[in-house]
């Protein structure tokens, strides 16, 4: 759908990626949307396995997320998004001392391949195909205080998006190709000894459903999140995360963003992620908020 008010937009979590890779929205031809968001993120609880338990080590985990974006209209069918986030982590209880830097920076192709309209009804099928590399040397195998986990990601995601009127549902799905990592020690335990500091990164499904309203000037949706990994095993008993753990989450959402009517390029964004269920992840709680602006550049 060629509307620039929506698809100017980012999300990052715990899953980092922007919205304009979940949402079924495409920036015009000759428009670059730009912008910053800030994300805090925090948790005390988490599951070892499928054992929900606390850690007073860690006490309270928090993740402060500044992540920078950028989504160009190459035609109205092509977009091409880059984002860069920058995290700080850090922990309540305990010695472990937190961690900070740029992370992985990511670009993805957005295509729509298909656009139906009927009436106010609009069907959108829209193809996404994406990479990730990290920026800086920062230590994957410091969970949960790392600020990532060092593996080039290759995605590729599928997405239908409904709108009736000002109604809207969009569904995606994703599945997210992961590269070996190294690691600074010379053997390690998963469910036996491995004599190397060479990792293999189980790959990753994740599913997205967002419905709500949406206009010009507003948008109000409800967000549930599915990632699913492939492989990997569960946290030992008392024992640190390891980058190749299996980590599944289920969390549910509210995303709400305005757009100024006298400044119709700028847009103001907010909302709230939660961790219902999980595997080998914490319980996490996060609200976000941000400013973006559109330029035209057929208008300059």
């Amino acid at each position: 759908m060629k509307k620039t008010f929506i698809s100017c937009l980012i999300l990052t979590t715990t899953i980092l990626y922007s919205q304009t890779e979940v949402d079924g929205l495409m920036m015009p031809k000759k428009n670059i949307c730009l912008g910053g968001i800030f994300q805090n993120s925090s948790w005390s609880n988490y599951w070892e396995g499928t054992f929900k338990r606390d850690n007073l080590n860690f006490g309270t985990v928090t993740t402060n997320t500044i992540a920078f974006n950028a989504n160009y209209g190459i035609t109205d069918k092509i977009n091409i998004i880059a984002g860069l986030p920058y995290i700080q982590t850090k922990a309540s209880g305990g010695t472990l001392i937190g961690q900070s830097g740029f992370q992985d920076i990511s670009f993805t192709l957005k295509y729509n391949v298909l656009e139906k309209k009927v009436n106010k009804t609009t069907f959108s099928l829209i193809a996404l195909a994406g990479f990730s590399i990290p920026t800086t040397d920062y230590v994957a195998d410091y969970l949960p205080l790392s600020i990532g986990l060092q593996s080039k990601t290759t995605t590729f995601r599928l997405m239908g998006d409904y709108q009736i009127g000002k109604i809207f549902a969009t569904l995606s799905a994703a599945y997210v190709a992961r590269a070996n990592i190294i690691i600074d020690r010379d053997a390690y335990f998963t469910t036996e000894y491995i004599y190397s500091n060479e990792v293999a990164m189980p790959d990753v499904y994740t599913n997205n459903l967002r419905m709500g309203y949406r206009s010009e000037e507003l948008i109000a949706e409800l967000i549930y999140d599915n990632w699913l990994t492939l492989g990997g095993f569960d946290i030992t008993k008392n024992n640190m995360p390891f980058p190749s753990n299996m980590m599944n989450m289920s969390k549910i959402g509210f995303h709400g963003k305005y757009t100024f009517k006298k400044l119709r390029g700028l847009a103001l964004l907010g909302g709230y992620n939660h961790v219902i269920d999980g595997r080998n992840v914490g319980q996490s709680q996060s609200f976000y908020g941000g400013l973006f602006y559109t330029i035209n550049f057929t208008k300059l």
